[in-house]
């Protein structure tokens, strides 16, 4: 791999000085020994770190599983399986569908298909796609207990169960950790097999565990070669003779990530991603890991994930750029980031040789983001606030059970078949779309960031005009620019938005698109995609956030369009 350049403008030498303390402090040894008071000595903080830092040493202990997960995968395929499809969520669905997007099936692999999607429309589009008898089903949570995880598990082991009675079970397989409600239902079904993860590895640092490696295998992917990526990358962060590096140096890893935890200090907070396109799919993934593990305590680095570059006066003050390429970068983004670094933005790049490296890039990423957490005084390895959705949502749902609906609430203003939710608190005058989304600019201030949450089955023109949106807010209020879609934002940035910095503004998206029934279930899909949306926006108003909610009405794609043009009004007008 090339090696990696730090260009970090008027902050070169408070990063230089960072970097030299955390060597002299033996920052690398001691987080490889997974010391858990890297990130402070508090008791709470320490507990949960040392139950969280299996992810260190994963890839030689996964390196011995390797050729199980091979020969599990091969033994799928000699039974007739034609498809793969994992029913996850967050740590446990993210890192499947990179290896799927990055790498690909391989010859004797099996496609993968990843849902993490409760919309009924993305439920019908899965059960369309895949096929009973020849499909083996993935059902993966850490606790075990993941309500969406759950609710899809019903769905489709039911659709089995019509299809292969008694012996539905055959074709399912569980990824979880040991002694969950996930693990004894597999066992009553008769899944075809339990795969038990070790317990010391958070969800979004467990890809080189069981959560990334059998869905790898499947696409017949070598764990083995991931493993031993990763292996390398370890041991240049330890800084073994072998990488070149002094024992303990920490290595590229520790440099980038005290770059960008001291750059957040410094207020340049929005970690703007710069990834090739073969590597594109790895952007949310990073966005998870980083905004869950640095978002609290009123901090945080913000991942900016798929954003066009642009013309350094596009920016604000509060940008650090990463560009992580195949080689070199092209011609066109080579003179984008020189452009932006003449402008005094910090610009860090690094090239790997082929998508080989993903193994490596995967525990770079969770090094750097425990490093600059150390740096900004936060515990990584917990997520307060994601604990809040989850109850808000619960709390609709417990209504819906009791009352056979839940509330509510009336528009402040509408515009056809567009409605405009917001809190009182929220100043946002306007009868029609078009100034809304003046109001949502003006909203905005110097070193904020918009943040779009759709609970919307994605389609590619969704997506279209969901960016339109998104880079018409950006050229009108010069802020940085998120998507995430619900509920999987929930299990990602969800907890950055309420943890960390009270700088977002957010523009929550719903429609109406059918439903599907939840077996077992007093409750439907439709109904649990939208108690999740209704309690992730009752929780940002309890955070004085400002966010709004634009109801879609029944074709979510015609309201887009007008929403995209009635943006794109703004940023001219601006």
């Amino acid at each position: 791999m090339s090696g990696t350049s730090l260009e970090p403008g008027a902050f070169a030498a408070r990063i230089a000085e960072r970097t030299q303390a955390m060597r002299r402090a033996r920052v690398a040894e001691r987080l490889l020994a997974a010391d858990d008071s890297l990130w402070g000595d508090d008791a709470g903080r320490r507990a949960v770190a040392r139950d969280r830092l299996g992810w260190v040493r994963s890839a030689f202990a996964m390196r011995e599983r390797a050729a199980e997960f091979r020969t599990f995968a091969r033994d799928a395929v000699a039974r007739g399986m034609k498809r793969a499809l994992l029913l996850g969520m967050g740590g446990s669905s993210l890192a499947p569908e990179v290896l799927a997007r990055v790498r690909g099936v391989q010859p004797q692999g099996l496609p993968l298909t990843v849902l993490d999607d409760t919309s009924p429309e993305a439920v019908r589009a899965v059960a369309a796609a895949h096929e009973p008898a020849t499909t083996l089903v993935l059902v993966a949570s850490k606790s075990g207990g993941t309500v969406e995880v759950a609710s899809f598990e019903r769905a489709f082991f039911s659709r089995a169960q019509s299809a292969l009675g008694g012996n539905a079970g055959a074709n399912f397989v569980a990824i979880t950790d040991p002694g969950t409600a996930l693990a004894t239902q597999a066992r009553e079904k008769r899944y075809a097999h339990v795969f038990t993860n070790p317990k010391d590895i958070g969800g979004r640092y467990s890809v080189l565990s069981c959560f990334g490696l059998v869905p790898a295998a499947l696409l017949g992917l070598d764990p083995d070669e991931l493993c031993r990526a990763a292996i390398a990358e370890h041991d240049a962060f330890a800084g073994a003779p072998a990488a070149g590096g002094s024992a303990g140096s920490g290595g590229d890893a520790l440099a980038i990530g005290a770059a960008l935890g001291e750059l957040a200090l410094a207020g340049r907070d929005k970690l703007t991603l710069v990834l090739a396109p073969p590597l594109a799919a790895l952007g949310a993934w990073i966005e998870q890991l980083v905004a869950e593990s640095t978002g609290k305590d009123g901090r945080g680095i913000l991942p900016v994930d798929g954003e066009r570059l642009a013309a350094p006066e596009t920016y604000g003050n509060d940008r650090v750029f990463v560009s992580v390429s195949l080689g070199a970068p092209d011609a066109a983004t080579a003179r984008a980031l020189g452009a932006l670094e003449a402008a005094g933005h910090p610009v860090l790049r690094w090239e790997r040789d082929s998508t080989l490296g993903l193994g490596a890039e995967f525990l770079r990423w969770e090094l750097v983001t425990a490093v600059a957490g150390a740096v900004i005084g936060v515990d990584p390895f917990d997520e307060p606030n994601v604990a809040e959705a989850k109850a808000a949502t619960k709390a609709v749902l417990e209504q819906v059970r009791s009352q056979g609906r839940s509330a509510a609430s009336a528009p402040r203003a509408t515009d056809g078949a567009l409605e405009l939710h917001a809190p009182p608190a929220v100043d946002l005058a306007g009868a029609d779309v078009r100034a809304w989304a003046r109001a949502l600019v003006r909203l905005a201030r110097p070193g904020d960031y918009a943040a779009i949450l759709a609970f919307l089955h994605r389609t590619a023109p969704r997506q279209e005009a969901i960016e339109r949106v998104r880079h018409a807010w950006r050229a009108a209020a010069r802020v940085a620019t998120t998507v995430g879609y619900g509920p999987r934002y929930l299990h990602s940035t969800g907890q950055l938005h309420k943890g960390g910095p009270a700088s977002g503004v957010f523009l929550q998206l719903t429609a109406e698109d059918g439903d599907e029934p939840i077996p077992g279930e007093a409750y439907s899909f439709r109904t649990l995609r939208d108690a999740q949306a209704a309690g992730d926006f009752d929780v940002l108003a309890r955070h004085g956030r400002r966010v709004v909610r634009v109801h879609l009405g029944g074709d979510a794609d015609a309201g887009l369009e007008k929403l995209a043009e009635a943006f794109e009004g703004a940023a001219t007008a601006s």
